[in-house]
């Protein structure tokens, strides 16, 4: 693989890679915990309000969305800190990169893509990390987003995981 990667607004067409590079990512990380049974269920739901891939060699590597709140913990933490509605809060959510394509800046240039976008649209990004994924926290944290506190991260049939609620710097 090149070193040369586009990060680009999410299209129909890429969902089948997307799927697969989601697939990918679990089998190698076990991240995600959910989605993996139905991933273009998952990553096309109607609560993205924007997503991005990342796209080398002419295959989908990585990928991004903004959603909508569903009531996540993150999103709990900091209206109750800042007073902000749900209105203007905003989740980070399903950002994946495949293995063979780290170490090239791809996680960030797509966290700084979403969080351009979610300042753009006046909406605070917030989102949970599971406590056990430390390249996520060390990214989220260099990229200066705050910790807001812990929760369980809920998912499947009464699953949970612990997680590290962060937001982003305004």
């Amino acid at each position: 693989m090149d070193n040369t990667a586009t990060i680009r607004p999410y299209e129909d067409t890429d969902l089948p890679g997307a799927a697969a590079a989601l697939t990918d990512v679990h089998a190698t990380d076990g991240y995600p915990v959910e989605g993996v049974a139905h991933p273009e269920a998952w990553l096309r739901s109607d609560d993205v309000l924007a997503s991005w891939v990342a796209e080398a060699d002419g295959r989908i590597v990585g990928h991004v969305a903004v959603m909508r709140p569903r009531g996540e913990d993150a999103v709990t933490l900091w209206a109750g800190r800042s007073g902000d509605d749900e209105q203007h809060i905003a989740v980070l959510a399903r950002l994946f990169v495949v293995s063979g394509a780290r170490q090239r800046a791809l996680g960030e240039r797509l966290v700084r893509t979403a969080t351009h976008y979610a300042r753009h649209h006046n909406r605070r990004l917030v989102l949970d990390v599971m406590a056990k994924d430390t390249a996520a926290i060390r990214l989220y944290e260099r990229l200066g987003w705050l910790r807001t506190g812990e929760a369980a991260h809920r998912y499947g049939n009464g699953q949970q995981i612990q997680a590290i609620c962060y937001v982003a710097q305004p």
